[in-house]
């Protein structure tokens, strides 16, 4: 036995059951999962530029005759989904399986939602694992399903059980010979004549798996003393077995199709039948639609965010379980850049000409927080270009503050590359501003088409942010130092002075990907406590009661950033 998260276990069970091929496009809280399985013998990884490329290397993979895992966050399900629907028609050759990772309480995403909708939706299979033992078992047997029933499998996790370790037993490698290829429009080429006849089939499948799903051995009843059932599946099935121990509990393992006859009998067998799920209705909308009467619970359980059992155990009218109570005195700690990110000036500067700043997904993000306050929107991956352009149009004709858009290098090769390609062909203006910190920070640093690293560390090609702009039309192509405040500032302000479409690429490592760090920095006699360093938001720069500025040098990098904004030379060199 050993221990493995969530996403260990599925890479592990992949493994296990001779899945060749891996892809993905990294997001909390699925990444680690590719990474991990990106170090087993005999298979081939790679990072795609985006969640739908992604699914689509799978679906060509799949067909001719590999075994694949594909990988992704609950919003990048959104941007496969093009493919996955038209994947369920289509089926598959090697066995194909998503993961789809949710993000309840959103610690690392702009939204919550449920992939089981997406299952539904498609009309395919979606196993749900309540641990990583779980994890393993139905990644390995995932593959087999694929294939018997010809139709990509969706392993839908959650960040609870993506993240947590619990004891798995791993197994050996499964050799299993890739299928022939052969040629047959009539099941891959979807265009009408063709997708007609596959409906039926994908009509067909739907009726196979409701039978199959019947007795299916993912699923399990957990019999208690007491006389209430309640229907869960996932990381909800380890909070209600902590919250309820005398209940009865159906632990779904499929939850699409649901086996509506054996929850009809466990209902049955029960007194009172109660759904336990976080964040959306999706199962108790399921359940009532077998014929089973769902009981609502004494208190409402919460509609968004994480479960705990403690808060089920309210829901249900229980006592709460004691524990040791949690510090109330510890300081708070706030998401901010880290110290010496070359992206703070960028943020600064923006604030300073009072922009409107469309922002876009990654650590950049936190350019939103006070003191920078730099950003005016972000909603999904690659939108900051595309946004940029929106307001540019309803705006045209008035006197307004500067449009900018912020996006990052791995986010531009995702999706902010098509949103540009538009912005010029409807001869947009406005300023884009890449922040390419070569790297696909957020995620943990991971490779991108702009820095050419692979996962698997392949040999690659570096693609050219500046040569690749002004081949789509854009003449305002321009390299800056993001840690030069001067060259920044006017940088900004010849871009957004002109009515051309400008595209400033701010390049400087991560400060966490190279690590060449200087001595910390030190405030000298001269300090007037103005506060203006501390406005940058660096965690290394505070101050003490006088007003005085203050660098903590455990933190303090050395990166130079506050002493350029300093008007009194009282930061300098310890």
């Amino acid at each position: 036995m050993e221990l493995m998260s969530g996403n260990e276990a599925i890479a592990q069970g992949a493994w296990e059951a001779g899945c060749t091929v891996g892809v993905a496009y990294p997001g909390t809280p699925s990444t680690e999962t590719l990474e991990a399985f990106a170090k087993k013998e005999g298979v081939y990884a790679e990072w795609c530029v985006n969640e739908k490329v992604a699914v689509e290397v799978g679906i060509g993979a799949s067909a001719a005759g590999a075994r694949v895992l594909a990988t992704m966050k609950h919003v990048g399900v959104n941007v496969a989904a093009d493919p996955l629907f038209t994947a369920a028609y289509t089926g598959v050759g090697g066995g194909l399986v998503i993961l789809a990772a949710d993000d309840p309480g959103m610690y690392s995403s702009q939204n919550e939602q449920d992939s089981h909708y997406y299952a539904q939706a498609a009309a395919v299979p979606c196993l749900d694992p309540a641990d990583s033992a779980e994890a393993l078992r139905f990644a390995r047997e995932a593959f087999e399903l694929s294939e018997r029933f010809d139709v990509p499998v969706m392993i839908r996790s959650s960040v609870r059980i993506s993240h947590t370790k619990t004891p798995v037993e791993a197994g050996e490698r499964a050799e299993v010979a890739p299928r022939p290829y052969e040629k047959n429009p009539a099941k891959w080429v979807m265009m009408p004549a063709f997708a007609k006849p596959r409906r039926l089939v994908q009509l067909q499948r739907i009726d196979d798996l409701r039978a199959w799903v019947e007795d299916c051995s993912f699923n399990e009843v957990v019999r208690g003393e007491g006389a209430i059932g309640v229907i869960c599946a996932g990381a909800a099935y380890q909070h209600v077995a902590e919250a309820l121990p005398q209940a009865s509990i159906f632990k779904l393992g499929v939850s699409w199709p649901l086996p509506a006859n054996a929850l009809r009998d466990f209902a049955d067998s029960v007194d009172a039948v109660y759904v336990v799920e976080e964040g959306s209705a999706y199962l108790a909308d399921a359940v009532r639609a077998c014929g089973i009467s769902v009981s609502e619970t004494p208190c409402p359980l919460p509609r968004a965010g994480e479960l705990t059992p403690g808060l089920i155990r309210a829901a249900f009218g229980e006592a709460e379980l004691s524990h040791a109570d949690a510090a109330t005195d510890l300081p708070a700690r706030p998401p901010a850049l880290c110290p010496g990110c070359p992206h703070r000036v960028v943020f600064k500067e923006l604030s300073r000409l009072k922009a409107i700043v469309t922002g876009d997904i990654g650590c950049y993000t936190l350019g939103a927080l006070p003191p920078l306050s730099a950003m005016d929107t972000t909603v999904d991956m690659g939108a900051s270009v595309s946004m940029a352009h929106g307001f540019e149009i309803a705006l045209a004709g008035t006197e307004h503050r500067p449009v900018v858009a912020v996006i990052g290098d791995s986010t531009f090769a995702h999706s902010g590359l098509s949103s540009l390609i538009s912005t010029v062909y409807n001869h947009g203006s406005g300023t884009i501003c890449v922040l390419d910190n070569r790297t696909t920070a957020m995620t943990g640093r991971q490779g991108n088409p702009f820095n050419g690293v692979t996962l698997q560390n392949r040999p690659s090609r570096e693609l050219n942010i500046e040569a690749v702009v002004a081949a789509l039309g854009v003449e305002d192509v321009r390299v800056i130092d993001p840690n030069d405040v001067a060259a920044v500032r006017t940088a900004l302000k010849e871009a957004t002075a002109t009515d051309d479409l400008s595209v400033l690429v701010f390049r400087s490592p991560c400060v966490l990907l190279e690590r060449n760090f200087a001595a910390p920095l030190w405030v000298g006699g001269d300090c007037t406590g103005c506060g203006v360093c501390a406005g940058l938001g660096c965690p290394a720069l505070g101050r003490e009661e006088s007003g005085r500025a203050l660098i903590d040098p455990a933190l303090c990098i050395g990166c130079g950033q506050c002493a350029q904004y300093c008007r009194f030379d009282a930061i300098v060199p310890e």
